[in-house]
């Protein structure tokens, strides 16, 4: 496993959700929904996306914006314009004063709007559940990210476009696929670039020696890995291998391990079918005892819990 799959793995929409939003202003939507990631691509039109506390960001046509929730933020036409819906978790929508929208803003299927022939088109899609995306990914994101048309070349929004007004069998499953491949291709072209500010592992991966040992961590998790034997792989000593990959990553190498080791595991838990034991294995902890210790320790919370959503 390279690093980027590694950090991109994470993503697995399962029954996302996925709406196409046709408007003519003037218009503006509140996002209080939660959500952990939400991504916003504008098909037709203008928008803004303002932050809470933050300066508002232009999206031209073609561009593509993902936000890391929690926090609440505004999409409107034009920044001074006040909202008039308020997306509320489980996707309700209601008039800032709580009257319900969903049907008077139907305009059929996963579409919504106040015009059929809107000036402004966007599609949206939403992890709706935390373990959907790795916690790992997320610590790795700005609260904001929007990526200009012209800064990459995919084909998945168009084929979003067209799929995401179709009723047919299986379609819920081909719009979480190609939510999924959206979003690792949005985010392999942010983390390409100087101000996609990629984490320092990742930078890392530069460097000849300290690029190796990552390397064969992220490739073998499960392995008895010791700094002896990564310097030895790397070909430098000890000491020079801990020094150098501490001043590169940020953290020790066995720091490194272990944090990796239980990122892996925390994805690995919300796979249904698997027993602590077997993700003990796969992640390099001798018995799920002691997979339960390690995890705890970081994360507050047993791996059952974790399965089960409960908060640390």
């Amino acid at each position: 496993m390279d690093a980027l799959t590694g950090l991109l793995d994470g993503p697995r929409a399962r029954g996302a959700f996925l709406l196409r939003s046709v408007l003519d202003p003037p218009w503006s939507v509140r996002i209080e929904d939660r959500a952990p990631l939400t991504v916003v691509a504008m098909v037709r039109g203008t928008a803004w996306i303002v932050p809470d506390g933050g300066a508002p960001v232009h999206l031209a046509a073609g561009d593509v914006a993902v936000t890391r929730g929690p926090d609440p933020y505004t999409v409107a036409d034009d920044p001074a314009t006040p909202p008039q819906a308020v997306i509320h978790p489980g996707q309700r929508c209601t008039t800032p004063d709580g009257t319900d929208l969903a049907q008077a803003m139907h305009l059929g299927v996963r579409t919504w709007g106040n015009s059929p022939d809107g000036a402004a088109v966007l599609l949206t899609g939403t992890y709706q559940l935390d373990g959907a995306v790795s916690r790992r990914l997320l610590d790795a994101l700005p609260p904001l990210l929007v990526l200009a048309a012209d800064a990459w070349d995919c084909p998945v929004v168009p084929l979003l476009a067209a799929e995401i007004g179709k009723d047919e069998p299986g379609q819920e499953a081909v719009l979480d696929r190609l939510l999924d491949l959206l979003l690792i291709a949005v985010l392999r072209a942010w983390f390409s670039r100087p101000e996609g500010a990629a984490p320092a592992w990742y930078r890392a991966l530069g460097d000849p020696v300290v690029g190796r040992a990552l390397r064969m961590l992220h490739n073998n998790p499960a392995h008895p890995w010791t700094v002896a034997a990564l310097a030895t792989e790397a070909g430098l000593s000890r000491a020079a291998l801990a020094r150098r990959f501490t001043d590169l990553v940020g953290e020790p190498p066995m720091a490194f391990l272990t944090g990796w080791r239980l990122a892996l595991a925390a994805d690995l838990l919300r796979e249904p079918d698997v027993t602590v034991g077997a993700v003990a294995r796969q992640v390099g902890y001798g018995s799920a005892f002691a997979l339960s210790a390690a995890f705890k320790r970081v994360h507050g919370v047993s791996p059952q819990q974790h399965r089960a959503g409960v908060p640390a």
